[in-house]
């Protein structure tokens, strides 16, 4: 599977972006797919997943209420909506293919195919 990020950009705080992964190759359909980010310095953060084992999605504390993780099966896309964006939302976002446990979905270990990342900037 490969994937291939876009839509990031800068924005103003309050604002909203959406993020777009193609993947192409096959059995995508049968991979958990997420969105997680990471700053300088730090370790990739998890934000949202589009889990394939109970087809639930799951956020992080940090963004529910304001992202939304939806998948395309016909077109092999995930896409991040990001509304109500904040300063703390920049960082690069990368999307993820993988089959991670349930209990690890937020771990990226558990994601084997990662897209390039695309850098969000969001200015107060």
């Amino acid at each position: 599977v490969q994937l291939q990020a876009c839509g990031g950009g800068l924005v103003q705080a309050g604002g909203s972006l959406r993020l777009s992964c193609t993947a192409s190759g096959r059995a995508f359909s049968r991979y958990s797919v997420a969105w997680f980010r990471q700053t300088p310095g730090k370790e990739r953060e998890f934000v949202a997943a589009d889990v394939i084992q109970n087809r639930h999605k799951y956020y992080a504390d940090s963004v529910k209420g304001r992202f939304t993780i939806s998948r395309d099966s016909a077109k092999n896309t995930i896409d991040l909506q990001m509304n109500n964006l904040k300063p703390e939302d920049t960082a690069v976002y990368y999307c993820g293919a993988g089959r991670p446990i349930i209990s690890e979905i937020s771990n990226p270990m558990g994601y084997g195919y990662w897209g390039q990342g695309t850098l969000v900037t969001v200015s107060s």
